[in-house]
């Protein structure tokens, strides 16, 4: 099982709506995925209400729970679990961020995103966890989207496609959908599914090189 942690510590990211849908696009190429929601403002638990299917399953924890929980996962048929995080700074972002294979930092395209990850990063890098940037909710096109994906590339690792900001996002969700079940053949749909294809071989060269160190350490 692999844990995915979608955390910034900026509101307004769009970091629940893109935990739900990549949860959904996880699902529908096969994977079994749960979701474990730390943000008060319950985004996913409400998306979760207003779903027919019954997957993937969501749970509410707080900072206290995580680590219970995560270790009893750690023994259930899930593939993966995401975690979605609060937009502040708090003990909870630390627990997620430190249970975490990769994590996922969303970020606009804007001055104040740019800025606003900081703290975010450096936690990570206290931890030494592997992370990706998405750039979120862009402009279909801008020269905002270069210099952003520019910026960021020199910080760390970005997948080759951004999550451009498209109504069918925010429709999907108020339907208890995911946007690739609410419009299959859509330019959304389509960009969620190659970023979960990116993010899956990503969390997996994570596994794969903890793997290959733990046998260094048995072997020495």
């Amino acid at each position: 099982m692999k844990a995915i942690t979608f955390v910034t510590q900026k509101g307004g990211s769009g970091k629940s709506t893109l935990c739900i849908s990549l949860a959904v696009a996880a699902q529908e190429a096969g994977a079994n995925v749960c979701i474990l929601e730390m943000d008060r403002q319950a985004t996913v638990s409400d998306w979760a209400e207003h779903r027919q299917s019954e997957t993937p399953e969501v749970a509410q924890v707080d900072e206290t729970q995580l680590a219970d929980v995560m270790r009893v996962l750690q023994g259930s048929a899930y593939d993966y679990v995401f975690i979605d995080t609060p937009g502040v700074d708090s003990p909870g972002t630390l627990s997620a961020i430190r249970a975490a294979d990769l994590c996922i930092i969303p970020c606009r395209p804007t001055p104040a995103d740019l800025r606003a990850f900081k703290p975010t990063l450096a936690a990570i890098y206290r931890l030494e966890k592997r992370f990706a940037f998405v750039l979120n909710q862009t402009p279909p096109r801008s020269y905002r989207n270069r210099d952003a994906a520019d910026g960021l590339a020199v910080l760390g690792v970005l997948p080759d496609v951004n999550v451009v900001a498209r109504t069918d996002h925010q429709d999907a969700i108020g339907l208890g959908k995911g946007v690739t079940e609410y419009n299959p053949s859509g330019q959304a749909a389509q960009e969620i599914r190659k970023l979960w294809a990116w993010i899956e071989k990503r969390a997996s060269a994570s596994t794969d090189k903890r793997t290959q160190v733990t046998k260094h350490v048995k072997a020495a």
